[in-house]
C-alpha cells in the first residue's frame, strides 16, 4: 500500500512540476504560437483554399442592437474565385479578416439600402481594401439609388486619412488611384422588373425590390453559379417579391426578428422610463420579419437551406435560438440555422452538396 501512496505522490509531483514549467513558459508558448497563426494567416490564399462553388459567410449578424458575439449586417459571397460582400456594418470589417476573408480580395461591395447599420463600416472596407493589397482602382460600390452620394460622403469623411497614409507609406504601398470606392447605382422599383446588376459567364447577381418601408429603395439580392442559387433578403417585411425569387433557392439567408423576445426589451423599457426607446421597439416590429414568417417563405419557395442572420433582439445565448425561432422549425422541414458571426455555408458547383462551417472557430 506504501509503494502505491508514493507512486501516486510522485505521478502528482511530476504533474505539478510540468504544470509549473507550463506556467513559467506560457509567454514564449504563447509567442511560437503566434508566429506559427501568423504564417498560416499570411501564406494562405483562403479563395483557392475552397472548392469551386458559391460560399456565404456571415461577417456580421447582428442588428443596430448590442451584441458581443455578433457585429453589424454584412455578408460574404465566395463564387468561383471572387469574393463579394453585402452589406458592411459596424465591425464587419475586422470580421472579414478574422475569417480569412481579406478586404484585399474584394471583387465588388454591394448594398442593400442606407440605414446605418448596413453602411458603417464601408469606409473602414474602402481602406483596408485599398491599403492591404495596393489597389490601383477604387474598390466597385453597387447599390440602388443613392449609392452614389453615401460613398461620396465616406470619400469625404475619409479623406484627410487618405492623405495621411499616402504621405506615411509612400504612393507605391497606397497607390493614390486605388483610394476610395466607385459607385454604381442602379434604378429599381416595386413595381418594376429585378435588375441584372452583374453579368458575367458564370455568374449573375440579380437585385429584386423588398419591403422595408419607409426605407425606399431596400433591396435583396439573388446570386447564381454554376448550378447554384442564394438569396439574402436584405432587411424586409414579407415579401412575394422575395418568396417569387427564392423559388428552389439552395439557400435562403433572410433577416429575423422575434416579437415574444422584443416585447420583452420593450416592457423594461418602459418599466424604466425610457419612452423613446420603447416607442423605437414597437416601431420595428412593422417593417421586418418574424422567424415563423420567415420559415413560410422558405417552405412554400422551396428553399433548401434557411439560414437567419440580422438577428433581433441580441441572443447572448444559443439557449434563446428556440425562443426566437418559435415555431419556424416546424413550418420550414429543412435544415434552419440562427446566423452567428463566421457562419460559412458552402455549395460546390454542379451539385447539390450543401456544408456548414463557422470559420471563426475552424480557421486557427
Amino acid at each position: 500500500m506504501k509503494r502505491w501512496v508514493s507512486v501516486l505522490i510522485g505521478v502528482v509531483a511530476i504533474v505539478a512540476g510540468a504544470a509549473a514549467g507550463a506556467w513559467v513558459m506560457r509567454g514564449p508558448i504563447a509567442v511560437a504560437l503566434m508566429r506559427h497563426a501568423y504564417a498560416r494567416a499570411m501564406a494562405r490564399d483562403p479563395l483557392a483554399a475552397l472548392p469551386d462553388g458559391l460560399h456565404v459567410g456571415l461577417c456580421g449578424s447582428g442588428s443596430p442592437m448590442p451584441d458581443p458575439t455578433r457585429e453589424g449586417p454584412c455578408v460574404a459571397v465566395v463564387a468561383g474565385r471572387q469574393l463579394f460582400v453585402v452589406d458592411s456594418g459596424p465591425g464587419s470589417t475586422r470580421r472579414l479578416q478574422l475569417m480569412q476573408l481579406p478586404p484585399a480580395q474584394v471583387t465588388a461591395v454591394f448594398l442593400t439600402h442606407f440605414h446605418s447599420d448596413h453602411i458603417g463600416d464601408l469606409g473602414e472596407l474602402m481602406l483596408q481594401h485599398w491599403g492591404g493589397g495596393a489597389a490601383t482602382a477604387p474598390l466597385p460600390i453597387y447599390g440602388p439609388t443613392g449609392v452614389d452620394q453615401v460613398v461620396a460622403g465616406f470619400g469625404q469623411a475619409y479623406s484627410l486619412d487618405r492623405g495621411y497614409r499616402i504621405a506615411h507609406h509612400g504612393p507605391k504601398v497606397m497607390p493614390p488611384t486605388g483610394w476610395g470606392g466607385a459607385a454604381h447605382p442602379f434604378a429599381i422599383s416595386k413595381t418594376g422588373p429585378n435588375v441584372v446588376v452583374l453579368n458575367e459567364p458564370d455568374l449573375q447577381v440579380i437585385a429584386f425590390p423588398v419591403d422595408h418601408e419607409p426605407v425606399e429603395p431596400a433591396v435583396g439580392y439573388l446570386f447564381v453559379y454554376k448550378g447554384r442559387r442564394l438569396v439574402l433578403s436584405g432587411d424586409t417585411r414579407p415579401s412575394p417579391r422575395l418568396e417569387a425569387v427564392a423559388h428552389g433557392a439552395d439557400v435562403l439567408t433572410h433577416e429575423g426578428l422575434a416579437p415574444n423576445l422584443v416585447a420583452l426589451q420593450r416592457e423594461a423599457a418602459l418599466k424604466a422610463g425610457r419612452w423613446n426607446t420603447a416607442a423605437i421597439l414597437h416601431d420595428i416590429l412593422s417593417y421586418h420579419t418574424t422567424p415563423e414568417e420567415a420559415a413560410g417563405i422558405a417552405q412554400r419557395a422551396g428553399v433548401r437551406y434557411l439560414l437567419f442572420n440580422h438577428i433581433i433582439p441580441p441572443l447572448p445565448t444559443t439557449a434563446l435560438d428556440g425562443p426566437f425561432l418559435g415555431h419556424a422549425p416546424q413550418i420550414f422541414h429543412g435544415p434552419i440555422r440562427v446566423g452567428q458571426d463566421g457562419d460559412f455555408v458552402s455549395m460546390p458547383a454542379h451539385s447539390t452538396e450543401i456544408s456548414y462551417t463557422n470559420r471563426l472557430h475552424s480557421i486557427w
